[in-house]
């Protein structure tokens, strides 16, 4: 009762604060998108899908969320925030990265896996690199990141492809990551 009753509240207080705002479209859009619960067969991909939910909610950029786990426990999360700090650099990967690092005090992510809701662009493949992080598990691919608006494709040719880098880079839960991309698609939002 009090879980409903809270959700209700919260519910209200979104539709109150929309009203006196002027985006009411956009606030309706994302008081839909917040009562959406995607899940995916892995458990971590479903905690990068929720971070990548709320992210797409506050309007703070695509539809990527991140997590790395070491050890069996989520050590840093993140979503891409483009928009929300005018930071081009500001992917879920990029994000989660910097988070993983302070939590674990330490710039070297070795023993660490990264689940991501898209195939990671170029930047964040390279910083993946750099971050020693063992195995990346994606769930859109770079074709379904194009359908959606974002070019990654384009600086994957001018860095050669990422052929050569198939037993490190897998896809799974390809299916709940294209739910999330649709809820993204659906929404009002700002393409970058």
């Amino acid at each position: 009762m009090k879980k409903k009753l809270s959700k209700i509240m919260a519910a209200v207080l979104l539709v109150l604060l929309c009203v006196l705002l002027p985006q009411t479209r956009v606030c309706y859009a994302e008081a839909a998108v917040k009562e959406t619960t995607i899940t995916a067969e892995n458990e971590y991909m479903t905690e990068a899908i929720g971070e990548a939910l709320d992210g797409i909610t506050r309007g703070h950029g695509g539809p990527f969320g991140c997590v790395i786990v070491k050890d069996g426990e989520i050590v840093g999360r993140g979503h891409n925030r483009v928009l929300v700090d005018k930071d081009s650099t500001a992917h879920g990967e990029i994000t989660a990265i910097r988070n993983a690092e302070k939590a674990l005090d330490n710039h070297d992510l070795t023993g660490c896996v990264l689940y991501t809701t898209g195939e990671p662009c170029p930047m964040c493949l390279y910083a993946i690199l750099w971050a020693n992080i063992d195995k990346v598990y994606y769930g859109c691919t770079i074709e379904d990141n194009a359908d959606i608006g974002f070019r990654d494709e384009v600086f994957d040719k001018l860095a050669g492809g990422r052929e050569a880098l198939s037993d490190f880079l897998v896809c799974i839960d390809r299916d709940a990551c294209l739910e999330l991309f649709k809820v993204y698609s659906d929404m009002e939002h700002q393409t970058y």
